[in-house]
């Protein structure tokens, strides 16, 4: 039998394996990686693993032996070239993989600068899978002169951490401020001011004109005139949807592989989880990257490979680390008209849409955010004088 190929190795194919065995599925799984690796965590590469915390075993979602034992095989360090749709298959390693259901979890790629710019030259990196860590790694020598471009979450985290480990960071954000597409003013300030506190020199406003270096960077030219001096550059100006090869088999495309709300493409046989796929949402299509939608959607899509016919109703949550501060998110704030700060155990940011709660920002207030979590999850929304009340019992909301 065929059975169900997976097409991705990272956690969206890992937790859909999985769901798959443990609801019964008894044909083949065949889980195709491009990475020499078995599925692995992606959220400690930035943080615990970079700074030899975590090692590469600890990193791995599974054991060796769940694999043997569930009956997945990983055939992993190649690329999927194809899909042909008519002969349900695709070519991998040179070889044909048949399938009777066909998942794409392929993720996302890291947008990169062009080589025009600078952005091909030896010590630019972009933070995404083990290898670019592995990469940066042996650079990130205290005293050296780091400049981080981009102020969304990656960025924050690699400067945090290069911090720790005592390199000179400088932050650009062209953006008139960092995180300015995924969180409030509120939210970026106190990020901003936990940067500041220590030691990094974070410029906004203020786009790259080019990466300058004789085969290895030395600088960032700025666009209004100054220099940074540069032993090395990490670039997290976001990511894209792997698309490419949903693309090149004619599957419907819609800021990403766009699938309907039980996880299938255009075509009855392909489904599609995880950050390289769009779903229906509030009368659009809604894109996620996070790990909670990673196996959230997969373990959807398994059952509705088995036939359950189930929605895909997503739960939104986000974690950041920085330095002593873990930011929680619940909810989408997008749509937002106004928010609630609150200052208790920790602070925390409600973002409100009319009487509507949409999401919360939690920094260092794990109790803002699970009470924050479980009121989106249910519907409610607190009153608003209520939240901002430090004297309120949060758990009283619920």
């Amino acid at each position: 039998m065929a059975g169900v190929v997976i097409v991705g190795a990272g956690q969206a194919a890992a937790s859909l394996a999985a769901k798959l065995r443990i609801s019964g599925y008894d044909a083949a799984i065949t889980i195709l990686g491009e990475e020499p690796i078995a599925p692995y965590q992606r959220p400690p590469l930035s943080k615990a693993y970079l700074l030899g915390q975590m090692p590469l075993e600890r990193l791995l979602l599974r054991s060796p032996e769940f694999w043997a034992e569930q009956r997945i095989e990983l055939r992993l360090g190649a690329r999927v070239e194809a899909i042909d749709r008519a002969a349900r298959a695709v070519r991998f390693g040179g070889e044909t993989v048949p399938y009777d259901n066909l998942v794409l979890a392929t993720g996302a790629a890291p947008r990169r600068l062009s080589a025009s710019i600078g952005g091909e030259l030896s010590g630019v990196h972009v933070v995404r899978n083990l290898a670019n860590i592995d990469a940066i790694a042996p650079a990130l020598q205290h005293d050296a002169r780091l400049v981080v471009v981009g102020g969304g979450y990656i960025g924050l985290e690699a400067a945090a951490v290069a911090r720790k480990l005592g390199l000179s960071v400088v932050l650009v954000e062209a953006t008139p401020r960092i995180l300015g597409r995924v969180a409030s003013a509120e939210t970026a300030d106190a990020i901003r001011a936990l940067h500041v506190a220590h030691g990094v020199s974070i410029i906004e406003g203020v786009g790259i004109t080019r990466i300058a270096g004789q085969g290895s960077v030395h600088s960032v030219e700025l666009a209004d005139g100054r220099s940074l001096p540069a032993d090395l550059v990490i670039v997290g100006i976001g990511v894209s949807p792997e698309t490419g090869l949903a693309e090149a088999a004619g599957l419907a495309i819609d800021n990403g592989i766009a699938v309907d709300t039980r996880g299938r493409t255009s075509d009855p046989f392909i489904w599609a989880a995880g950050d390289c796929a769009s779903f229906p949402y509030a009368g659009g299509r809604l894109r996620l990257e996070s790990v909670g939608n990673a196996i959230d959607m997969a373990e959807c899509v398994a059952t509705n490979i088995l036939d359950a016919g189930r929605a895909y109703v997503p739960k939104p949550w986000f974690w950041s680390d920085q330095y002593d501060m873990k930011l929680q998110i619940a909810g989408l704030s997008a749509g937002y008209d106004h928010i609630i700060t609150r200052r208790a155990e920790g602070y925390s940011v409600w973002y409100f849409r009319g009487e509507s709660l949409l999401a919360v920002d939690a920094l260092n207030d794990a109790r803002a955010y699970m009470v924050g979590k479980r009121l989106i999850e249910s519907g409610r929304s607190p009153a608003a004088q209520a939240v901002a009340d430090p004297a309120t019992d949060l758990k009283a909301l619920l």
